[in-house]
């Protein structure tokens, strides 16, 4: 099949559904490959890299949609573009069908197959094709980024001859895709950073990253995220007032707050009051990443930058992924290529639209004249379903209980094990010479004390115990070499076995161990 990328129209976007890398990969697929003239100049791909790479380029979008059978693209078409498009065509894009609902019906009178990469189900496999959660990574930290051009001092804290600079303080409200990249930029560039979220199972990774989580007093149940596709479900009124007043009480000691709280498809919850903003300080930066929704910040301007009566910056940007253009072309065109790849199963250049697939028909919008949206709920659920613990947990009479039986049971095991040793020794004692008995009663305590150092650690220990078996193995050959001069063919044959594996054990216990080491080790 041939893959047209076209030129975006949309005034500012400077991203690209196609790079020089990504169509390397699609011929791969057994794909050809065509862009319109000038499509990657905003992220910095030239139309000499796109040749380089083996694309052809149209100078028209007209003559590349005639001349492609899948139309690759990062914004949704215009009404005219979509008039423009021949017939049985298939797009893949942005397209928010449920936004867009008289595009869509423009789309299926044209018989093309619409697959909207903002549609893509969250279920671990199609994770490679989540375009929203690669442009919402690339926001969440170019929001930081954008807050430091605006903030007038360091982010971390520094002790110099000329005073004492305290660091920053960073709110992120919403720990999603962006939240969680705004709280890794954030925390690395040395700020005191705090974060918020409705959902209390994210609080692990919140701190994990080394922020803060804000806490509420606040008893309520929050709904799963397995039925809310992975996103945050609506809160209560009663716990809306509640996060209110929290952020009414810390909005005077921040200096930046980040707010990323939309869900596909809903308006934003205003999160950030204008009270709020007037308590606090001026100089401080408001960075709203949810501003094409109307904003989390009541004060919030879309695609402005505004300043309150109180000295307050509020950046309303809608289009943090394209101020990256390089990397969030990249990431996407990498999602459209993951999604090419499983729409060609057969990587023999034949598309292959198979409504049964999960992820394929969840990105669906329209195919074969029929509008296809919305898609039925996945077979796979988004994320696991929490299991509620619902066993109390043991008292300290019941442990100390559970550590005496466990003790009673390992002693009886081992006496069992020792007594019934005791007895093969007294049998084999019984009718062996004593010179034989000898060693043997040696290789049998060797068994047992090699059993019990090494076989019962489990097996994620083994690596760092390579130096403890390294002196272990040193033991062996040290024992083989006394016997290697024996005049019995037999006990030669097995010392030079035992000299060759302990050596070939040791050899690699110290390879292993190097490398365990190199990794503390600043390259």
């Amino acid at each position: 099949m041939i893959i047209g990328a076209l030129k975006e129209t949309f005034e500012g976007e400077a991203r690209v559904a196609m790079t020089p890398d990504s169509a390397r990969e699609l011929a791969k697929l057994g794909h050809s490959c065509l862009i319109e003239t000038g499509a990657g100049a905003g992220a910095g791909f030239s139309d000499k890299a796109y040749k380089e790479a083996g694309v052809d380029i149209k100078r028209t979008a007209n003559s590349l949609m005639k001349a492609a059978d899948v139309i690759v693209r990062v914004r949704p078409p215009s009404e005219d573009e979509i008039a423009a498009m021949p017939k049985g065509k298939t797009l893949i894009s942005f397209f928010y069908p449920g936004q867009n609902e008289a595009l869509l019906a423009a789309a299926n009178k044209k018989d093309t197959a619409v697959i909207a990469m903002d549609m893509v189900p969250r279920i671990s496999r199609a994770q490679k094709m989540d375009a929203l959660s690669s442009m919402a990574n690339i926001a969440g930290y170019r929001a930081v980024i954008e807050a430091g051009n605006n903030f007038g001092r360091f982010f971390t804290g520094q002790v110099t001859a000329a005073g004492k600079v305290p660091p920053a303080k960073v709110l992120i409200v919403g720990a999603g895709v962006a939240g969680l990249a705004a709280i890794g930029t954030s925390t690395s560039l040395g700020a005191i950073t705090y974060a918020f979220d409705v959902r209390p199972e994210v609080a692990e990774q919140i701190e994990s990253m080394g922020a803060e989580f804000v806490f509420l007093d606040f008893e309520e149940t929050q709904a799963d995220g397995a039925a809310t596709g992975g996103y945050a479900a609506p809160s209560s009124p009663e716990f809306r007032e509640k996060q209110l007043e929290k952020f009414r009480e810390l909005a005077p000691d921040i200096d930046i707050v980040i707010t990323t709280a939309l869900i596909p498809g809903r308006d934003a919850p205003v999160l950030w009051t204008a009270d709020m903003v007037a308590a606090m300080k001026p100089g401080s930066v408001i960075v709203d990443l949810a501003a094409e929704r109307g904003g989390n910040c009541e004060l919030t301007q879309a695609d402005a930058r505004i300043v309150t009566d109180n000295g307050v910056v509020i950046i309303g940007y809608t289009d943090f992924p394209s101020r990256m253009a390089a990397q969030s072309s990249s990431l996407y065109a990498n999602n459209i290529r993951h999604m090419l790849s499983d729409l060609t199963p057969e990587k023999d250049g034949v598309i292959q639209h198979d409504m049964e697939d999960d992820v394929i028909r969840g990105a669906t919008a329209a195919y074969a004249g029929e509008i296809t949206f919305p898609p039925p709920p996945p077979k796979v659920q988004a994320i696991a379903v929490q299991t509620k613990e619902t066993k109390p947990a043991p008292t300290p009479e019941e442990l100390r209980a559970a550590e005496a039986a466990a003790f009673r049971q390992a002693t009886k095991n081992q006496v069992t094990m020792l007594g019934a040793g005791a007895l093969v020794m007294l049998l084999i004692g019984a009718y062996a010479p004593a010179s034989f008995m000898q060693h043997f009663i040696v290789f049998a305590l060797a068994c047992f004390v090699g059993f019990q150092v090494i076989w019962n650690v489990s097996h994620a220990l083994h690596t760092p115990l390579m130096a403890v078996t390294n002196a272990i193995s040193g033991i062996v050959i040290l024992g083989a070499l006394l016997q290697i001069g024996s005049g019995n063919w037999l006990v030669v044959l097995l010392s030079l076995v035992s000299v060759l594996i302990a050596t070939i054990n040791i050899v690699g216990g110290f390879m292993v161990t190097r490398r365990m080491l190199a990794m503390f080790q600043k390259s």
